[in-house]
């Protein structure tokens, strides 16, 4: 137990700067929208479509990017740090390529379109905006690469501050570029976008810039050349998460379909209870990433007595904020709908999701934290085929017979999801305990 506190500071001091990073990166579409908000509903619903489509395309690059961080962090905690030059340059061409395949899929997925049934005057809206918004994901690749490997040598505020300049840059660019400010045409819709791919832009610039030339970054900036070899082991060990986060928000659309089905005040309810359950969110993948890069740390230094502890610290953690997390949504879950819509019928529904929702919450925080320190381990198709398994084997079947034949309704599918993820926690768990006996 003295092991396990001791390994909370170190846990702490990673995880919520990354959280933070996380939710900078977040707001970026919260800014689109309520910006475009006074321009009627077709904007909005434009904004509302890229969104979902983009959400599961920056999933997929996170989690293929993703092993960059814990090959940084081995090299890191093994005292190898001429490595990490290498790691960080080729890790910087494996971005690019996750960028690029992230903007052509975006782009192949505007053909469906059509197809879906979607408004015809949201899809005429939309061609500019989403095409730009596709670009981001080329900037944003490579901004995360930076972000992780300053995360990986114990500099995680440096990849926060760029990540608010994005942010900050966004505000005043989205503004000027919508309403036509000072030399700023009035672009509408398409000023969103450009003002996005700005920012980012402007943040990887920043990024690059302070790798290029601080004097704190000069080990990270030895000349290295390309090594295939070190790019595809990356891109080989990072794929199983990548397309885990994309079955991840796939189950989680599908559920959002389930519970469609129900009607309208089911959707409305559902759509106030995501809001705020995306928001924290990012606590319990800010917290996976931090227990990756501690576990690949000390997994490098030689120090496999650490490993448990820091796992077991850094679960502590996530189902501490969580639980707290989960009682405020339980508790306050009316109190909080009734603050995002007046409609009664819509509030008493999301009220009970809310409480649904606490428990998810929890469950998730332990699947999450384990999936990082397996992730720590380098240990990543195994656990990403558990997580598919309780998501789509389980979570999803379970979540239309509790809706549908055990008659508990919208409510019923996320119930579903309570018990998935706690199968996967579960096995996740003892999967880590037998790697690190």
């Amino acid at each position: 137990m003295r092991a396990v506190v001791h390994e909370l500071p170190g846990i702490l001091r990673l995880a919520v700067p990354i959280v933070i990073g996380l939710s900078a990166s977040t707001l970026l579409g919260v800014t689109d929208a309520v910006m475009l908000a006074p321009l009627g509903p077709v904007p909005l619903a434009a904004v509302g479509l890229t969104t979902g489509v983009a959400l599961v395309v920056y999933s997929a690059v996170f989690g293929f990017l993703s092993a960059l961080g814990v090959r940084i962090g081995a090299a890191w905690g093994a005292g190898r740090g001429r490595q990490i030059p290498l790691i960080l340059r080729n890790g910087l061409m494996l971005g690019l390529i996750a960028g690029g395949g992230g903007a052509a899929a975006m782009a192949a997925a505007w053909i469906a379109f059509p197809h879906l049934g979607q408004p015809a005057e949201v899809l005429a809206a939309m061609p500019a905006y989403y095409a730009l918004i596709a670009a981001v994901m080329v900037p944003f690749a490579l901004l995360l690469v930076f972000k992780t490997a300053f995360e990986a040598v114990d500099r995680p505020w440096a990849g926060v501050a760029f990540a608010f300049v994005g942010t900050v840059a966004n505000i005043p660019l989205t503004y000027a570029l919508i309403w036509g400010i000072g030399p700023f045409p009035a672009l509408g819709l398409t000023g969103a976008g450009v003002a996005s791919l700005a920012a980012e832009t402007l943040a990887l610039a920043a990024a690059w810039g302070w790798w290029r030339f601080a004097r704190a970054t000069r080990r990270l900036r030895l000349r290295r050349g390309l090594d295939w070899g070190e790019i595809r082991a990356a891109g080989a060990e990072g794929a199983p998460l990548g397309a885990l986060y994309v079955a991840e928000t796939a189950a989680i659309g599908a559920a959002t379909a389930m519970v469609g089905t129900f009607g309208t005040v089911a959707l409305a309810a559902n759509q106030v209870v995501s809001s705020v359950a995306n928001l924290f969110y990012m606590l319990p993948l800010g917290v996976a990433g931090a227990v990756a890069l501690r576990v690949a740390q000390e997994r490098g230094a030689g120090n496999a007595g650490a490993l448990r502890p820091i796992a077991f610290a850094a679960l502590g953690l996530a189902t501490l904020w969580l639980s707290a997390a989960g009682l405020m949504l339980g508790f306050g879950g009316r109190m909080i709908a009734a603050a995002i819509t007046g409609d009664p019928a819509v509030v008493a529904l999301a009220a009970q999701m809310f409480a649904v929702l606490a428990l998810m919450q929890v469950m998730d925080g332990v699947q999450s934290t384990m999936l990082g320190a397996l992730r720590g381990l380098s240990d990543t198709a195994w656990p990403a085929g558990v997580s598919l398994v309780a998501y789509w084997a389980v979570a999803l079947p379970l979540g239309y017979l509790l809706a549908h034949a055990a008659g508990f309704g919208p409510v019923g599918v996320w119930a579903g999801f309570v018990a998935g993820l706690a199968l996967a926690g579960a096995a996740l768990t003892l999967r880590f305990a037998r790697r690190t006996r």
